[in-house]
């Protein structure tokens, strides 16, 4: 009886499986089945905004990416701080660099609560190598291919490009590279390493809680700084022929001890590459944690005048329109901005930008010189719950809308570490209507489930907003920005 009991079990414990998800299904509330049936929805609307434009009928465009490079260890940050024994400060503050344990936990709880990402360079090179070694035996930590640089190459690799990457990496880094990527740089013995301290929403250290699941990033380079792949990359250049030049790592600068005068010729002589490169081909600069004004500087007369492309993320834009309206450094803004906020901070970084040009472009044809900065005709910013992307018409970007569409799709990839998008794992937290500024009076824009990239004209440019399926199960945030950014280019170019 009792082998029978086991054999009726299993003969009807399928069917009974059936029944009960069955009714789990008839009775789940309206409420959250209307969010499921939104969800799909929207993903579905943007699979198609991104198939519009395909890769597969034409050549490899060729994207030339630099610089630096890096091997991420990627822990979890509360864990890593427990196992290390340094308990939360009661005085969260702001430090530009980092040189003891206290002001490590004081920064870490600065940007850990709001949940907003950083990035810090770490001076006292005995602290950083006891929390990577602290950080290589917690459970559950990962290695990676890190830096800018590379993690945008490969994500542009994996989209369908050709891409020369300007870096100096050991030669196990570059086994691990894709097949169509060449690296132009001097081959290390040991590379750089930056512990990535994660967190999830609503982890909590001492009396603080994230809002919001981000990365906290932790350096002390001894290679990266100097742009020491610069004249290899220079070399490879011409005969690579790119239809496209990407800037990005060049936060490694960032109160880096230079010696007097070092890190403005290094700047230079990138200006003076990048100016050397054909007009028509397009140059990306991405946008980083920048919190040394000085350096800010640097990039507004040495880079962005020969970049007309932008990316960067929430933080990093009212960093950028700060310095360009002559007033300090924001080194935290809200992590969570609204649209019209975003939108508004785009217009007149667009504006002051193009600006400068024209007054620049006046002045060199007053000196009868050539002019050699280029007007900015695209902005990307990427921010948890949308993409807005800033397109001059008639410039050489094109498939805006697609593009908007793809970037929005890869954040959701990206944080979740798959491919293949789980409505079940995301959640919208962008507004159901917003407004395109903060003037009054301003119009209002409802997502549309149906056609949920919205685009419009204005002056002489096209914007175009996404929303993001947020991931509610994160894999990894670092990396983010730059697997967004080059996912939306991909299609630009």
């Amino acid at each position: 009886m009792e082998g029978g009991g086991r054999v009726s079990w299993m003969k009807y414990g399928s069917a009974v499986s059936l029944f009960v998800v069955l009714l789990a299904f008839w009775f789940r509330s309206p409420q959250r089945a209307g969010l499921d049936d939104r969800l799909d929805a929207v993903l579905s609307s943007l699979l198609r905004a991104e198939r519009k434009v395909g890769m597969n009928n034409v050549a490899r465009p060729k994207v030339a990416i630099g610089f630096g490079g890096c091997v991420d260890l990627i822990v979890d940050g509360v864990s890593l701080l427990n196992k290390i024994g340094l308990p939360a400060t009661d005085q969260p503050l702001h430090h530009d660099y980092l040189e003891n344990p206290e002001q490590l936990a004081q920064s870490f709880a600065y940007f850990f609560a709001p949940g907003a990402a950083a990035e810090r360079f770490m001076l006292n090179d005995t602290l950083f190598s006891e929390l990577v070694e602290g950080a290589r035996d917690l459970p559950g930590n990962r290695w990676a291919v890190g830096g800018n640089a590379p993690v945008m190459a490969g994500r542009m690799a994996t989209e369908g490009c050709d891409v020369l990457l300007g870096g100096s990496f050991s030669p196990d880094f570059t086994d691990v590279l894709s097949q169509h990527i060449t690296v132009a740089g001097n081959a290390v013995e040991e590379p750089d390493i930056h512990l990535i301290l994660e967190y999830p929403s609503g982890a909590t250290w001492g009396r603080y809680t994230s809002r919001r699941a981000n990365r906290y990033i932790i350096h002390s380079d001894d290679h990266n700084p100097y742009l020491d792949s610069m004249e290899e990359f220079a070399k490879k250049l011409t005969d690579f022929e790119p239809d496209l030049v990407v800037v990005g790592g060049l936060q490694m600068m960032d109160n880096f001890p230079f010696q007097s005068g070092e890190r403005g010729a290094l700047l230079s002589r990138l200006a003076d590459l990048l100016t050397s490169s054909s007009p028509p081909i397009g140059i990306h600069f991405e946008m980083a944690s920048f919190v040394e004004e000085s350096i800010m500087e640097d990039l507004l007369h040495y880079v962005i005048p020969h970049a007309d492309s932008l990316g960067m993320n929430e933080q990093e834009l009212p960093n950028l329109l700060s310095l360009l309206k002559g007033s300090n450094i924001t080194v935290l803004s809200d992590p969570n901005p609204r649209v019209a906020t975003v939108l508004d901070q785009m217009r007149e970084v667009y504006r002051i930008l193009n600006q400068r040009h024209k007054d620049a472009a006046a002045q060199s044809e007053a000196d009868g010189a050539e002019a050699q900065a280029k007007p900015l005709t695209r902005l990307h910013v990427h921010t948890l719950a949308f993409q807005a992307m800033i397109v001059t018409r008639g410039s050489k970007w094109k498939n805006t809308m697609s593009a908007t569409a793809k970037a929005s799709l890869t954040a959701n990839r990206h944080v979740c570490g798959s491919n293949d998008i789980d409505p079940s794992k995301a959640r919208l937290i962008m507004d159901d209507s917003f407004s395109i500024s903060r003037q009054e009076g301003s119009q209002r824009i409802p997502l549309q489930e149906t056609r949920p990239v919205s685009c419009w004209h204005e002056e002489d440019y096209e914007i175009c907003v996404a929303p993001v399926l947020v991931c509610t199960e994160v894999f990894q945030t670092a990396g983010g920005g730059d697997n967004i950014s080059a996912a939306g280019l991909v299609l630009q170019i």
